[in-house]
């Protein structure tokens, strides 16, 4: 039987980063790397890209104007939605996918379900939390996403998700019928390795240093962070947040009200490379998050040999064994989470249980893993056709 032909239909992509857009590059190479034809379809934020090559795979940046309850949102769509409609279905005439697979359902979504109606093709959804945990509650705004998303899980013929609760998420509140497959997120083996060449992220200082990394938005709980800062013994320990989003004044300002804008180093976004250079250099990983669907901050920590701290809350506590492989506290209590960073750099004997932990847990992550979970419903998708 011939190789799937697989369209791997993102929210985001390259140049951006953050959980979603890593799956899906490292599913493409590794898809490509398995001998597999595949490209990536992704939502063109208005900067035109056209098509690029990355890391050896195309990738097609699509429009995807949706209408809205305005007069000038419903004109803007009968104006844009015919070139869009057109450039989506070139990619289809000039790719000729096997399989559409979605990963993390919006704008994209919408479309791949069109797609998947007009062509008669086998529709894949990945879900990433972005119903349980989108900085901008994008679900519970737009009847469009709900309803296409409702549709898309009805009509899918596989369902996937990081994790069990984001499963659940779409059973509760948008009609998922099917068990669905909990395909895990990886990490790189090569994550530890350091190029003595790429930039570190962390300056040189006295005092111990606690880091985190993600988008720099409400829901990550960066703020939660800062608050517990000045709780963490000893007090000379440093705060590093690395990332880009919307709250990084507020998280300035909130330094400089509780006296600790000396120990707090907001970096704004970085090349992935200095990222995973510079993490081995780190104390304690730490992942606030109020909400999270995975965490593949979770697998960097243990990969780079770092002690974790992570919430309780979502992916990050089902991850992690309490204790084992890290310590779990609940980041809405700044001295509960003030109290699990003291223990780590305390105790450089349960810093080092923990990074053993780590190392153990991280073991049954990785890209390789997740790609033949995804190779195997390719498969069986390609089988039932041919009957």
């Amino acid at each position: 039987m011939r190789p799937a032909r697989i369209a791997l239909i993102s929210s985001s992509f390259d140049p951006y980063p953050g959980g979603v857009e890593e799956h899906s590059r490292q599913i493409a190479v590794h898809l490509k790397r398995f001998g597999l034809p595949v490209e990536v379809w992704t939502v063109d934020r208005g900067e035109h890209l056209g098509v690029r090559q990355v890391d050896g795979v195309t990738v097609r940046y699509l429009a995807t104007p949706l209408p809205n309850a305005s007069a000038e949102g419903v004109k803007s769509f009968m104006r844009d939605a015919p070139g869009a409609w057109r450039a989506w279905s070139d990619a289809v005439a000039n790719f000729k996918p096997d399989v559409l697979h979605v990963q993390c359902f919006g704008p994209n979504g919408v479309y791949a379900l069109a797609l998947a109606l007009r062509f008669r093709l086998p529709l894949v959804v990945s879900s990433h939390g972005e119903t349980m945990a989108d900085d901008h509650g994008a679900f519970d705004t737009s009847v469009v996403l709900r309803t296409t998303l409702r549709w898309s899980l009805a009509h899918a013929v596989r369902v996937t998700a990081p994790s069990q609760l984001v499963l659940d998420d779409l059973r509760a509140r948008f009609g998922l019928r099917t068990p669905g497959d909990v395909v895990p997120n990886g990490v790189e083996p090569s994550f530890a390795k350091r190029n003595a060449a790429t930039p570190r992220t962390l300056p040189i200082a006295e005092g111990p240093t606690v880091f985190a990394v993600g988008r720099v938005e409400w829901v990550k709980g960066f703020d939660l962070l800062v608050r517990a800062l000045p709780l963490v013994e000893p007090r000379t320990t440093r705060l590093v947040i690395v990332g880009a989003g919307g709250q990084l004044d507020d998280l300035r300002a909130l330094a400089i009200d509780l006296g600790v804008d000396d120990r707090v180093l907001l970096t704004g976004a970085l090349p992935r490379t200095s990222v995973i250079a510079s993490l081995p250099e780190a104390d304690v990983v730490a992942v606030p998050s109020r909400k999270e669907s995975f965490g593949i901050v979770v697998l960097e920590a243990w990969q780079a040999g770092v002690p974790l701290v992570a919430t309780m809350h979502g992916g990050p506590g089902t991850l992690v064994t309490d204790g084992s492989d890290g310590l779990l506290a609940d980041p809405e209590n700044a001295q509960s989470f003030a109290a699990a960073i003291s223990r780590v750099l305390g105790d450089p004997s349960l810093a080092h249980h923990l990074v053993e932990g780590g190392r153990r847990s991280v073991r049954h992550f990785s890209w390789t893993r997740a790609t033949q979970r995804y190779g195997t419903i390719y498969a069986r998708i390609l089988q039932r056709r041919a009957v």
